[in-house]
C-alpha cells in the first residue's frame, strides 16, 4: 500500500497539527488535503517557516485540553432527565437521538459538548435509565446517566383507556352501582 508524505499547513482531525509531516494515502492527499490547502510537499524551508505557527497551535491545544479535562470532571456521573411520550408498556413514540442528548447537555451548561462527543450505542426506545458515554478525545471519556421518563404523571389515564380489570369506567354508572351496594 503506497503512501505519500505531506506537511500539514493546518490542523486536521485524527491526523495531526500544523507542521506535522504525515504519511497518507495518495487519494486522501489528492482529493482532500491538497485541494483544501491543508497540506503541501514537505521541505526544510517550509518546516522552519511553520515552526512558530506550530508552537502557537500547540499552546492553544494545551489550553483547550485543560478546559476539556475540567469538563470531563464536571460531567462524569452527571444525571440528565428527558421527558418523552410513551405508551402504557413504556415504549417511546419516538427514539432519543444523539443530538437531543447533546443539546440537553448544552442547555445544562456544558457548552463545549458537541453532538459527536455523545456516543449512543443502541437506540433508546423505552422509558428507562441508560449509561451514555461522552468521548471528547481518546483519553478524555466520561459517562452520564440518562433517565428517560414519561411526560404523563404516573397513573394518569386518558379518556377511554382501560382500567386494570380491563373494563371501561363510566363515571355516570359508577355512582348508582355504589348506592345499590350500600342498601
Amino acid at each position: 500500500m503506497k503512501q505519500i508524505e505531506l506537511l500539514l499547513l493546518d490542523n486536521v482531525a485524527n491526523l495531526g497539527i500544523v507542521g506535522d509531516v504525515v504519511k497518507v494515502k495518495p487519494g486522501y492527499a489528492r482529493n482532500y488535503l491538497l485541494p483544501f490547502g491543508l497540506g503541501t510537499k514537505p521541505s526544510e524551508a517550509a518546516i522552519k517557516r511553520l515552526a512558530a505557527r506550530r508552537e502557537e497551535v500547540a499552546a492553544e491545544m494545551a489550553v483547550v485540553r485543560k478546559q476539556h479535562e475540567g469538563l470531563i470532571e464536571k460531567i462524569n456521573e452527571f444525571e440528565l432527565t428527558l421527558q418523552r411520550s410513551a405508551n402504557e408498556q413504556g415504549v417511546l413514540y419516538g427514539g432519543v437521538t444523539q443530538h437531543e442528548i447533546a443539546q440537553a447537555l448544552r442547555d445544562e451548561g456544558f457548552d463545549m459538548i458537541e453532538d459527536r462527543h455523545v456516543r449512543v450505542g443502541d437506540q433508546m426506545k423505552r422509558l428507562d435509565s441508560y449509561q451514555i458515554p461522552v468521548v471528547i478525545d481518546k483519553e478524555l471519556k466520561a459517562e452520564i446517566k440518562l433517565w428517560i421518563v414519561s411526560d404523563k404523571p404516573a397513573g394518569e389515564l386518558e379518556e377511554g383507556e382501560a382500567e386494570a380489570e380491563g373494563e371501561l369506567v363510566d363515571q355516570d354508572q359508577a355512582e348508582p352501582i355504589a348506592a345499590e351496594i350500600d342498601e
